[in-house]
């Protein structure tokens, strides 16, 4: 089994009108054995962008931890709120930095710009090659069963609340088919005036 896949798990990010969701599932495992059914791979990075990780557990605390003593150094020197382009730019460079011994996660960002709100969404592989689309972006051991669903789901200019819908309905039949993944799932709806969290029950098998 790969390292990638040691521990589980799958994050996804969508595009809405003027909204973008990110989501995760709750599991965190040693290959099949199930340890937790509560470990977040989502956390936020201001009030209006969240990074995912997926990947190596330990890699995916220790990455989270450095980038916002990066984020929070920039935005001290800066005086301002770190963009969405700005934070990926940085965190491709950092991985790149260990190119040689990288860390074994693949990280998913979601994010309004803090002046325009625009849709910002972006992946990378594990030594920061950037991916931007305009519609959606998936990571980690259920991401050929994630890119069927999204394809299938996702449409243009979706208001949140279909937002949600899709990316909820993409995950929870992706990560049905995914034995290392699942367990529950967590959707982050990222608005310019708030953040809605809602966490979904799923089958526990």
């Amino acid at each position: 089994m790969s390292i990638m896949a040691y521990n589980g798990g799958c994050v996804v990010a969508m595009k809405g009108k003027e909204c973008v969701a990110i989501a995760t599932d709750l599991r965190f495992g040693l290959q099949a054995q199930t340890i937790d059914t509560n470990f977040e791979k989502v956390f936020p990075v201001n009030k209006h962008m969240y990074l995912g990780l997926a990947g190596l557990q330990t890699d995916i605390i220790t990455v989270y931890k450095r980038l916002m003593f990066r984020k929070n150094l920039y935005e001290i020197r800066e005086n301002r709120v770190m963009q969405p382009e700005r934070f990926a730019a940085m965190l491709s460079s950092f991985l790149y930095e260990h190119r040689f011994g990288p860390y074994f996660i693949e990280p998913v960002i979601a994010g309004l710009d803090p002046k325009t709100f625009k849709p910002f969404i972006c992946n990378m592989d594990l030594i920061g090659c950037a991916n931007m689309p305009d519609d959606f972006v998936v990571a980690g051991t259920c991401e050929e069963q994630l890119f069927g669903m999204c394809e299938t789901l996702w449409r243009e200019n979706m208001e949140p609340d279909d937002l949600f819908e899709t990316i909820s309905q993409a995950m929870l039949n992706a990560f049905d088919r995914d034995a290392i993944s699942g367990w529950g799932a967590k959707v982050y709806i990222i608005e310019k005036d708030k953040v809605t969290i809602r966490k979904l029950k799923t089958r526990m098998d």
